[in-house]
């Protein structure tokens, strides 16, 4: 039986709250059970030295765990005076993740900086974030309309990010760190509404797994970001067929 009774496929409760933040030009809060990460998105009138004079934008992103997200307290990175291995890797994700759904050439040149701040962590906190990312861009990006700034929102679709893993040779969705640090096999998907896959992390903790159970996690996967999409919808106040990406 997995924590608080879920089924193989239940997510925690998830929630998506929108403009959480007076000064961000977007913001979420996601919480993912009891994995919360608080997310903003803010807009900067220039770009990396790259793409200067060339029209386009640039989407990065920013990931920390604050000291007492954690049952024991881990010291800010910046007094270590260097970032772990771990957070380069996951502001990378978060960073590819949201601008595979971005039209670069949509919002002039200007880069958006999203910031991932995990102020409780519980498992999936790289999921967590990409898929609160998404809303505090959707929302950066519904400033610059409401600016006049651009014509429309440069998203192409939607993208959510989910864990997965084996717990007993069973395929389970969105593991908490109970799970997540006893699972035979741990993998994250990051698929967008369409059903394009953007990244997929996964790693046989125990030994092995077989491609069935790599399809029957991405299955779960799936499933689950569908989810994802409708709650994220919902944080933006847009039905499923309302909404439009243009």
């Amino acid at each position: 039986m997995r924590p608080f009774g879920r089924r193989a496929v239940d997510l925690r409760q998830i929630t998506l709250q929108a403009d959480v933040s007076k000064h961000a030009e977007g913001s979420c809060l996601a919480k993912f059970g009891d994995t919360h990460v608080l997310c903003t998105a803010s807009l900067e009138d220039r770009v990396p030295p790259f793409l200067r004079n060339s029209g386009r934008g640039w989407i990065t992103a920013e990931y920390g765990m604050l000291p007492r997200s954690t049952n024991t307290r881990t010291d800010r990175e910046a007094v270590r005076g260097r970032q772990s291995g771990r957070t380069q890797e996951i502001q990378r994700l978060i960073g590819r993740s949201l601008r595979a759904v971005v039209r670069l050439d949509g919002f002039g040149e200007r880069q958006v900086r999203l910031d991932c701040d995990v102020v409780q962590a519980d498992g999936g906190t790289r999921t967590a974030s990409i898929t609160g990312a998404y809303v505090a861009l959707h929302r950066a990006f519904d400033h610059l309309v409401n600016e006049d700034l651009i014509p429309s929102i440069p998203l192409v679709d939607q993208v959510a990010g989910i864990s997965c893993g084996l717990i007993a040779g069973e395929a389970v969705a969105d593991l908490d760190y109970s799970e997540d640090s006893t699972a035979e096999a741990d993998a994250n998907f990051v698929i967008t509404a369409g059903g394009g896959l953007v990244e997929i992390q996964a790693t046989g903790e125990q030994g092995p797994f077989t491609r069935r159970q790599f399809e029957q996690m991405l299955e779960i996967a799936e499933t689950a970001c569908d989810q994802l999409f409708d709650v994220q919808r919902t944080a933006l106040g847009l039905s499923e067929d309302t909404f439009q990406i243009r």
